[in-house]
């Protein structure tokens, strides 16, 4: 049994978890102060996890993405707004759906900031005790998860957060032809996740991150190893 492959996945687990708990409850905390109290009579301002979860999207999707090797995603059950309750429901979608990415990325800079505090906590060197380790470890470990988990949720194709923001910016044909194109949003993250990297060894996923992810994570990490 592999050990540290273990602690990782569990790492890696927890710290998604923890991500998309506070990543629809920002959501849902979004709506409220914009006027919309669904979310929160739903019991959706929580921070416990089964209020959130999709069996298939939080548990068996992440499991089964696993197990084919790819890259791995999840998404937690839809937060109800009801538009029309909104103050200026086509703004107010949007700063919605931009509470839950923005929520994972201020999450980021906290486990950085904890970090800087905790002294020793080094890559090569890390603190001595065990249970420090698998601290600095999971800190570390969440600072990669919310940026991803932030990141992905901001590409424009439903369930994501970035489908109700594009939506804000186009018009009349092009408005209609999105919606037309949003019917296979599926498949179309299928096709970008699996067969394009391993059919065509194109890899959209990794390029957007690389552009997204990877300079935000490395400049975190450098702020809380004081470099």
């Amino acid at each position: 049994m592999n050990i540290p492959y273990l602690v990782s996945l569990l790492s890696s687990a927890c710290a998604l978890i923890i991500g998309i708990v506070i990543h629809e409850s920002a959501h849902a905390v979004a709506a409220y102060a914009l006027g919309d109290r669904t979310a929160r009579s739903r019991g959706r301002v929580s921070l416990n996890p089964l209020n959130h979860i999709d069996p298939f999207g939080t548990v068996l999707l992440p499991l089964i993405m696993i197990l084919a090797g790819g890259p791995v995603f999840a998404f937690a059950k839809p937060v109800p707004v009801y538009v029309n309750n909104l103050k200026n429901p086509r703004r107010d979608e949007v700063l919605i759906s931009l509470a839950g990415p923005a929520s994972n990325i201020v999450l980021a800079c906290i486990c950085a900031l904890i970090l800087r505090g905790m002294p020793g906590a080094t890559l090569v060197s890390p603190l001595s005790s065990g249970v420090a380790n698998l601290l600095v470890g999971f800190l570390f470990t969440a600072m990669s998860v919310n940026l991803s988990l932030a990141f992905f949720n901001l590409i424009p194709l439903p369930p994501l957060d970035g489908s109700s923001i594009l939506v804000l910016f186009l018009k009349g044909r092009a408005l209609q032809t999105y919606y037309e194109v949003q019917r296979y949003a599926m498949p179309i993250l299928i096709v970008v996740l699996y067969v394009l990297p391993s059919v065509l060894h194109i890899d959209l996923l990794d390029w957007y991150f690389g552009v997204t992810v990877d300079p935000l994570f490395l400049g975190l990490l450098r702020f809380a190893l004081g470099a």
